[in-house]
Parts: structure tokens; C-alpha cells; sequence
């Protein structure tokens, strides 16, 4: 009898708890930003002051021999994923990707002439797209033209990581990913269930990634990553905790666990999504829940936003020591102050300057075959921009920001300059979403869902566009 009683007590002080969230879900339902950086990339204007950054480049300063991170956009995709908002290129003629590998030598060239050969490659990472698109000799050819115009490094602590399709590989390319230099792999998993694979047109066996799994651990891979996405077409509780099992008796390294951002009217292939069969916000909320639940009851750690991985790896140790850091590619090693995107759409982050290259492929040919860098869009960042972001990554790097810290580094008076935006943040105390005291905010395990919503009280360009059509769309914050 006492049993039955203390587990009546269990389960109602479980439905308390979830609908008081789903409570908090409503209250702070928002669009906003995913603070991949600082000014987010609808800040970055067509008039970018390119001249000022090579006059940088070119000048004399540590950043010379400063450790630099390369990104490298492949677009291809044999098959299009209903719910992608990568920018991406859907076609089976193998042959499209020889002309952007010429095209992306010239790209290469004319970048590591203004950034010199002397940067060491401490991290590489290669999206798409698919990377694995490229057959061997492309893969292969890429590699060698990277190492002979950067300082790749071959030996000592190095993150070189791929992207790629489980249905597209074969353990043949899992061999020469090794043998080329990566010793980190990523692979789009997103969920398990039949019906979910069918409906975002992603279909792909648990005995398959089982299979691949296992030849990548033959590889000896230094890490090996799982990305999940929630909020996807006919999800629910079961299938999310089906799908979970099944993830952690792979044991993945690390594993992203992303929301889905519904937004067909900017990204065509999501209208083939039925609106009707996407999770309600509350029921987005309660995945987000099983999904920490059962990561952390499986031994994972839970790193930043959106992020899981084992209590040995860097990432728990990055944020134990105030180095880890959030960029293009979710959360990493703060290994490199720099990051040089190559390829097309691709976004650089170097010294002041955001950069990014033309979005549209042909546009991109052009600019190349004229001699041009293909850098349509960026800004400078100014003072106020860098305490910003200073703020909002670290927030949503570590869980919480030293106040006294932000006062030396910027030569500033926290209090006064952001008491409108600590007034605002009271309400989040009083929900147990913030614990704030004299030196320290800090946000709480019940407040990781909400933590967009926290950065952006602290986001100068948000109130910029208000009332304006034309002001950029983002996602479902919650």
C-alpha cells in the first residue's frame, strides 16, 4: 500500500512539474535567433567593407601565426530531406561536383594567399550538403589541395571532422576519411521511427547505422557523433524514446539534439512537410524533456543548448575550464579564434570581420572565373557587438556569465549599462529559470530550454526591424 501510494505521489508530482512547463512554454513562446554569432547573419550587409579586411589580413600582428579553423562547404545531395534548411544542391549527376571543385581551388588560392601558410590547422570540418557526394578521388584530391596551400597538421591535437550520409557510404570510404586525415565523424541520424523517416523522405535501417557504426570503430575514429533533430513529423513521446534507446545502444561520442525550425516559406522543401503532423509546442517541449532525461540517465552530460556527450570527452572538459565555444558548427573546442569558410554560402568569423560567400552556385562560378574572392555580405564588429557577444556565447557556451569578469574585460559598469535588461530577466528568476546574484547569472537546468530566449533580451538588433515585413523570420524559440 505504501508503494502504490508513493508512486501515485511520483506520477502527480510529474504531471505538476510538466505542466507547469508546458505553462512556461506559452509564456515565453518567441522567434528568435540560434546564435550560431554575433551580429547573426541577417546583420550582414552587401557593403561590407572587404578593403578594410584585407588591409587586416595584411598587416603585421599575431593573428599571422594564430591558429585557424577551416570550414568547407560541399552543397551536392543525391536526395533531398523534406525538413533540411542547409543551403544545398539536389541532384544525381555526379559530374556537378567537378566543376565546383575547380572552382573551389580557385577559392582556396586566392584565401590562402591573404592568410598566409603559417596558421596551423588546429580544426576542420566539412558540411554540406553531403560531403560524402564526392567520390574517392575527389575526397582525396581535396585533402591534398588543402594541405599544399594551409598548414595541416599530421601529428598533435587536431579536430578534422565529416559530415556524411549513412545511406550513401560504403566501408570503403570509411577507410579512406581515415586514411585522408579526419579523426572525427558526424552522421545524420534524426530519428529512428519508419513513419518519421518516411515523412521527411530520410529513410534508413537502425541495422544499417548499426553496421557502419561498427566499421567506424574499427577505424579507430577519435570521436564519433550523432545528430538527432526533434519536433519532426509525427514524433511523440514513444517514438522519441524508442528512437533514444536505440541511439545509446550505439553509444555515440557526443549527440546534437536539434529543434526543428518549421519555415516553409523560406525553405521549399519543408512544404512537403504536413503541417498538421508536427508536434504542438507543449508536446516539442516534453521530447526536449525525455530526450535530457534519458541522455543523463544514460550516462551522457549535457553540454550548452542542444548538445550530449560522455563525462570523458573534451567538450565536458572545455566547459568545466571556460574553453568551450559556439559557432557555424554548433559547439566545439575553443582551439582557434578564427574560423575561414571556403565554398559557396560558407560564413567566415576572422579577427573583426563576419564574411560570407554568394549563396547562389552560378553567381559564385562567376565571381571565381572573374579573380573575385566570392565574399558578397558580411560586417565589422564593433565595440558594443563584441560585449555583446562576449554575453550571449558565453551564456550559452558555460550556463552562466561572470558579471565581475565582463566589467574588467570591457571596462564596464554591468549593472547600470543592462539594468532594463535585468528588470526584464526577473521574471525568469521568479519561474526558476535564472539565479542571478551580485557577480553571476546564471540559468538553471529548467531554464536550458529557454536560453534563446534569455540571449536575446541581450540581442541590440532585434527591436531594429520591428513592424517592418521585410525584418528576417526566424524559428519557434521553445
Amino acid at each position: 500500500m505504501n508503494t502504490m501510494h508513493s508512486d501515485l505521489v511520483a506520477s502527480t508530482a510529474v504531471a505538476t512539474r510538466h505542466q507547469a512547463d508546458m505553462n512556461l512554454a506559452k509564456k515565453y513562446a518567441s522567434q528568435g535567433p540560434r546564435y550560431t554569432s554575433y551580429p547573426t547573419a541577417p546583420q550582414f550587409r552587401p557593403d561590407f567593407p572587404m578593403q578594410q579586411y584585407r588591409d587586416w589580413q595584411n598587416s603585421d600582428g599575431d593573428h599571422q601565426r594564430a591558429p585557424l579553423s577551416l570550414y568547407l562547404h560541399v552543397p551536392f545531395c543525391s536526395d533531398i530531406c523534406y525538413y533540411c534548411a542547409c543551403n544545398k544542391i539536389v541532384t544525381r549527376k555526379k559530374n556537378a561536383a567537378q566543376q565546383y571543385l575547380k572552382s573551389l581551388q580557385h577559392e582556396i588560392i586566392l584565401q590562402s594567399e591573404l592568410v598566409g601558410d603559417q596558421r596551423p590547422i588546429t580544426q576542420m570540418h566539412w558540411g554540406g550538403g553531403t560531403p560524402t557526394y564526392l567520390d574517392h578521388a575527389q575526397i582525396t584530391e581535396l585533402m591534398h589541395l588543402l594541405a599544399s596551400h594551409f598548414r595541416l597538421l599530421d601529428k598533435g591535437y587536431r579536430e578534422y571532422s565529416i559530415e556524411i550520409d549513412p545511406r550513401t557510404v560504403e566501408n570503403s570510404t570509411i577507410a579512406l576519411l581515415k586514411g585522408v586525415g579526419f579523426n572525427r565523424i558526424s552522421l545524420g541520424i534524426q530519428d529512428f521511427d519508419p513513419l518519421v523517416q518516411k515523412a521527411v523522405n530520410r529513410v534508413q535501417s537502425y541495422p544499417q547505422i548499426a553496421s557502419l557504426v561498427d566499421c567506424i570503430r574499427a577505424h579507430n575514429f577519435r570521436s564519433l557523433s550523432f545528430d538527432l533533430i526533434y519536433g519532426l513529423p509525427h514524433q511523440d513521446r514513444h517514438t522519441m524514446t524508442e528512437t533514444l534507446g536505440k541511439v545509446i545502444s550505439l553509444r555515440p561520442d557526443r549527440i546534437a539534439c536539434y529543434n526543428y525550425a518549421h519555415l516553409p516559406e523560406r525553405f521549399s522543401s519543408q512544404r512537403a512537410i504536413d503541417r498538421l503532423s508536427l508536434p504542438e509546442p507543449n508536446e516539442k517541449l516534453l521530447l526536449h524533456e525525455i530526450i535530457s532525461h534519458t541522455l543523463q540517465d544514460a550516462g551522457y552530460l549535457h553540454i550548452g543548448m542542444d548538445h550530449y556527450v560522455m563525462p570523458q570527452d573534451e567538450l565536458a572538459v572545455a566547459q568545466g575550464e571556460g574553453r568551450l565555444q559556439r559557432n557555424f558548427q554548433g559547439y566545439s573546442l575553443h582551439m582557434a579564434d578564427d574560423l575561414l569558410g571556403l565554398g559557396v554560402s560558407s560564413i567566415s568569423q576572422i579577427g573583426d570581420f563576419y564574411l560570407q560567400n554568394e549563396r547562389e552556385l552560378d553567381a559564385y562560378y562567376q565571381l571565381l572565373d572573374a579573380g573575385a574572392l566570392p565574399v558578397t555580405r558580411g560586417c565589422r564588429v564593433n565595440d558594443d557587438d563584441k560585449l555583446r557577444r562576449h554575453i550571449i556565447m558565453t551564456l550559452i557556451s558555460e550556463l552562466k556569465l561572470d558579471i565581475s569578469d565582463c566589467n574588467r574585460q570591457f571596462g564596464i559598469d554591468f549593472s547600470h549599462m543592462f539594468q532594463r535588461q535585468l528588470d526584464q530577466l526577473a521574471p525568469m528568476v521568479a519561474d526558476q529559470l535564472l539565479e542571478i546574484s551580485e557577480n553571476t547569472i546564471s540559468v538553471t537546468k529548467r531554464g536550458r530550454p529557454f536560453l534563446r530566449n534569455i540571449c536575446m533580451l541581450f540581442d541590440a538588433y532585434l527591436g531594429a526591424h520591428k513592424g517592418d515585413e521585410s525584418a528576417p523570420k526566424f524559428s519557434a524559440t521553445v
